[in-house]
């Protein structure tokens, strides 16, 4: 009886050292500091889902916001939160990356100005200082949703005001700002007593696209881990849209100290309308569209087959 009750825990103590064997690792490097954006990615790590798949998900914030894809290119890291229109851009410069799913399904960026400006209209930035952070893609924007209006970039001024968006448009450095992500910046402008507008790129002739997105070196696609990564955040964003409070518990547990703040739970209501629920799916216009007009406006020299970057690992 003892010999059996020995190799019975033997066999347990096997079992569990196999499965332990089969965790496999990921290493997910953010855009950003963690916030509500990566509402999906934070309830999958908290919840159990992606240990449900027998994935190790090590969840990185970059020093640098612009290195996360080239690290993903360079096989130092598994995946990496990125956007559609620099996707694009990446791949004219020939890095091997693919999106294998999306967070936010639809546009974030936006122009902002203050409600008490007078400012009313796009048309009402000619002869006004409008304030961004990184040009390329940005200006695009402006310059498209300006000719939408009758004006062209030529009638407003150009100020690099860094990251300080909300700051700079608050102090009237600027009387507008692109790059806004409108589930923050105007929360932000709350916060601080100021009441702000925000004018929508894909209402002022920018074609819509994916604003969040995940990719991985297209080279390493067959490791079944890049599968299971996304049955997990499937299930992670189902559980977001039908337990929007449970979900900001475990979202706040991840850092209590630095994500159980005002402008996070304001963010996070306006957050949640903006995220998908079927991260593998994707539209096929929506990419071939927003490829045509970067090439259009001379951000991109080349235009890829979508299916050559974009894939769907659904479950």
């Amino acid at each position: 009886m003892k010999k059996r009750y020995l190799l019975t825990l033997l066999a347990s103590a096997l079992a569990l050292n196999s499965q332990a064997a089969e965790k496999q690792k990921i290493s997910l490097m953010l855009d950003w500091f963690v916030n509500p954006d990566h509402a999906a990615l934070i309830v999958a790590q908290q919840k159990g889902f992606f240990a449900d798949q027998n994935l190790e998900v090590e969840i990185i914030e970059p020093a640098d916001p612009s290195l996360p894809p080239k690290l993903v290119a360079a096989g130092k890291a598994d995946l990496a939160v990125d956007y559609q229109p620099q996707l694009q851009m990446q791949l004219d410069e020939k890095l091997p990356l693919v999106r294998i799913a999306t967070l936010a399904n639809s546009p974030l960026n936006s122009l902002v100005v203050l409600e008490n400006s007078e400012i009313k209209t796009l048309a009402d930035l000619k002869g006004k200082k409008i304030g961004y952070s990184v040009s390329g893609f940005e200006t695009a924007l402006l310059e498209t949703m300006l000719k939408s209006a009758g004006i062209s970039l030529k009638d407003v001024q150009l100020v690099n005001v860094n990251w300080s968006l909300s700051p700079s448009l608050i102090s009237k450095q600027v009387d507008a700002v692109i790059g806004s992500f409108r589930n923050f910046e105007l929360n932000q402008l709350a916060i601080e007593g100021h009441q702000g507008k925000a004018f929508f790129p894909e209402k002022h002739g920018v074609p819509n696209y994916d604003e969040l997105i995940i990719v991985a070196n297209k080279d390493k696609l067959k490791d079944p881990k890049y599968r299971d990564f996304v049955r997990a955040l499937t299930q992670a964003s189902a559980y977001l849209k039908s337990h929007p409070q449970e979900s900001w518990e475990l979202f706040v547990s991840y850092k209590p100290a630095e994500l159980d703040n005002e402008l996070n739970r304001r963010a996070w209501k306006d957050t949640l309308p903006y995220l998908t629920e079927k991260p593998s799916a994707f539209d096929f216009a929506t990419y071939e569209k927003m490829a045509e007009f970067m090439q259009q406006q001379g951000l991109i020299k080349n235009k890829f087959a979508v299916t050559d970057y974009v894939v769907d690992l659904a479950p």
